[in-house]
Parts: C-alpha cells; structure tokens; sequence
C-alpha cells in the first residue's frame, strides 16, 4: 500500500521582508537570572530590517504598561514603527500596548501560538544580548564583591588598631 504524501492544512504565510528602517519591529522577552539567583527580564526590540536593536529594558518585573512607555520613549527619539510582531504574551496583549499602537497607527502582529519558526530572527538575535547581559551582571557582581571586601578590610583593620 502506497502512503499519501502529506500536505499542510493551511496555507503557509510569508512574512514579508522589511524594505527600510522602523518599518517592522519585532518584540520579545529575554528572562535570565542574576549571580545571586534573581531572576531578571529584559524586553528585546530589534528592527527587522537591519537587525539594529534600538532599545533593550531589562528589569525585574515588566508589565505592559512599562513596554508602552519604551515604546513612546523610542517614539520621542524619532523611532517608530509601521509594524510590531509579538508573541501571544500577556505584556503584549495588554490595554496599554493596544492602546499606544491604535493611537499611533503602529499594527500588532501577533505570531500563531506553537509556531516559533515565524520568529526566528528573533531567536537569532537572543544569543548575543544574553551573553551581554551575563558578563555586564558578572562584571558588576565582581565590582561589588571587591568594593565589599575592601570596606570588610577597612573595617577589620580599623577595630584591630
């Protein structure tokens, strides 16, 4: 018995390429944790047709009215796209980020849940800004770890006297 060839339910969409910059941005959280356990979130902007990203927010707790505020900061400066992608994330379905595009005619497109292929220039573009993330938190973990042992030494050298 022969098997039939196998074919897609639907049809597949192309996502179409960005011709200048700020056309199509595309959005999505980065979650890492620090030296001391903590974990911390990092909201990634990256423009899509240079790979140029003009904004990471990282904190511990971003809601989706912090991500609008990025985005109208971004705005002010002179950057702002025609198209955001987005996962189906509750920060990017939220009122706020609604309400900030329909008031700037910026359109939310929102990827198909299961579907991670759709984003994957994205995916492309986490690696690095982990990384960064990683040695700046090392870095600055040293830095204190240092600045604490020097005051730990003042202290000990200055009840031993």
């Amino acid at each position: 018995m022969k098997r039939r060839k196998k074919r897609p339910s639907h049809l597949r969409v192309v996502m179409p390429t960005p011709n200048v910059a700020d056309e199509s941005w595309t959005m999505d959280f980065v979650a890492d944790a620090l030296v001391n356990g903590r974990r911390i979130r990092m909201l990634t902007i990256i423009d899509t047709w240079n790979r140029e990203c003009p904004h990471i927010e990282v904190d511990f707790s971003l809601t989706g009215v912090r991500v609008a505020r990025v985005l109208e900061q971004l705005r002010q400066r002179g950057r702002c796209p025609n198209l955001i992608q987005v996962d189906n994330g509750p920060e990017f379905v939220s009122k706020a980020l609604d309400a900030w595009a329909h008031e700037h005619g910026v359109k939310l497109q929102f990827i198909r849940p299961g579907k991670p292929v759709e984003r994957i220039h994205r995916e492309l573009q986490w690696a690095p800004a982990r990384r960064v993330s990683e040695s700046a938190c090392v870095h600055q973990s040293r830095r204190r770890t240092q600045a604490h042992r020097s005051v730990a030494n003042r202290l000990q050298l200055g009840s031993a006297a």
